[in-house]
């Protein structure tokens, strides 16, 4: 876990040692030390919940510059349904697809189309009897981090097909190579426009055991003032939008799990909200249902750390956007098997539970360890005040068992001790 490649990092010259981002950080990656914050790279997920609580800009996401796709002879942009939300006032998607072919790519692959796909390939997947229910979508990158490292018993109910992101990507290069085959593979550039740190994490360390065919990952932010400058509505764009309803439902929470007909389904957003769901998944007190959709960001894929929009405001703009569409412009090819899907669509490797701390390799010394963890933690006055510089009593227990901190750290502890010296 410790060579994974993080897009969430931290200025420490403009950190002030708050604890805002300790108290927020739902895998409790962070600690104060010495007036500013530290990341725990094995427990950090790359959420983005410390990007959007700090007050001082602190922590941001590393991502790609246009300028990087340059070497590329033919460069092709991803956009996600959610860069649609971004926009007011807006009725037509082809509008932002010419944006982003005058803002200098030569091809715009929307990953709408890749969704629909996705989600006809899903209602396929339900219908198999050797599957574990529910299903939880692998398509928040988050979710798949957190469940990989926190509830092993539910890795094997997260779906093994590939993210939207993914498959577009891998479509939108076949579809360049057809149409230009004097054209070589590695002179094709995939630019995929984020919404979140998470799918650039994504993007660099490989999906489902391979390597990303998406070559540039940059942020939506900066997509949105480019295409500002350029999208003019005095002509009207051609129109070459190929997604409908299902696909562009995909940016707001609900939208995939909506598009399977399926009526026992459950959606959750918000990191918050989606841990209580997995707890509850895991210990058996969920109801009986086929398909769980889950989103680290409110409101879904429009409420990523590098959006511009209200999340909310953003879902109303989709849902004028989608009043005139068709409800699908991609399907899947009959197939007498109902429940065949090509193995192009799969992931290569599952996930497995990779645990984000080991007190120690050695059982015996691990369980010594957590003894005093218990022993330190029951004379601690658990307030979960992060005055200590670790987001709760426990977690400070914790550090002190491993020599990271010393008990006298504790304020409360402390104030004690001068009281009865006085």
């Amino acid at each position: 876990m410790s060579d994974y490649k993080h897009s969430v990092s931290l200025d420490v010259e403009k950190c002030k040692g708050c604890t805002h981002c300790l108290k927020r950080c739902p895998t409790e990656a962070i600690r104060i030390r010495d007036g500013h914050a530290k990341i725990n790279a094995d427990r950090c997920i790359d959420c983005g919940v410390c990007i959007r609580i700090c007050p001082y800009k602190a922590k941001k996401a590393i991502f790609d510059k246009p300028e990087v796709l340059q070497p590329y002879k033919w460069k092709i942009a991803l956009p996600p349904p959610s860069l649609y939300g971004q926009f007011e006032n807006l009725d037509d998607v082809d509008y932002v697809l010419q944006g982003l072919l005058d803002c200098g790519f030569d091809e715009v692959f929307e990953v709408a189309r890749a969704a629909e796909l996705v989600t006809a390939y899903t209602r396929r997947y339900l219908k198999r009897d050797d599957i574990q229910r529910p299903v939880i979508s692998s398509a928040c990158p988050v979710i798949v981090r957190l469940i990989a490292q926190r509830f092993p018993l539910l890795c094997s109910h997260l779906m093994p097909l590939l993210p939207p992101m993914e498959i577009a990507a891998i479509m939108a290069k076949e579809q360049a190579q057809k149409a230009h085959p004097e054209l070589k593979e590695e002179e094709i550039g995939i630019c995929f426009i984020s919404p979140c740190p998470a799918k650039i994490s994504d993007v660099k360390n490989g999906i489902g055991g391979e390597k990303s065919h998406v070559n540039v990952v940059v942020s939506m932010a900066d997509m949105y003032f480019s295409l500002i400058s350029v999208m003019s509505k005095d002509q009207t764009p051609p129109p070459v939008s190929k997604a409908g309803m299902i696909g562009i439902g995909w940016a707001s929470a609900g939208g995939e799990a909506t598009a399977i007909f399926n009526d026992r389904y459950l959606a959750a957003d918000g990191i918050e909200n989606v841990i209580r769901v997995l707890d509850d998944i895991e210990n058996g007190t969920m109801p009986n249902l086929d398909f769980i959709e889950l989103n680290a960001c409110n409101g879904g894929c429009v409420g990523g750390a590098m959006t511009v929009a209200n999340p909310y405001i953003a879902k109303t703009h989709l849902q004028n956007l989608r009043r005139y569409l068709p409800v699908s412009q991609n399907h899947i090819p009959n197939n007498k098997d109902e429940r065949y899907i090509p193995e192009s669509f799969f992931m290569k490797e599952t996930v497995t539970y990779h645990p984000a701390v080991q007190l120690n390799q050695n059982r015996k010394e691990a369980m010594k360890m957590m003894a005093d963890i218990q022993q330190i933690h029951a004379c601690l006055p658990d307030l979960d005040c992060g005055s200590c510089g670790s987001p709760t009593c426990h977690a400070f227990a914790e550090d002190v068992v491993k020599g990271e901190t010393e008990v006298d750290q504790c304020v409360v502890k402390m104030r004690e001790k001068i009281k009865e010296r006085a």
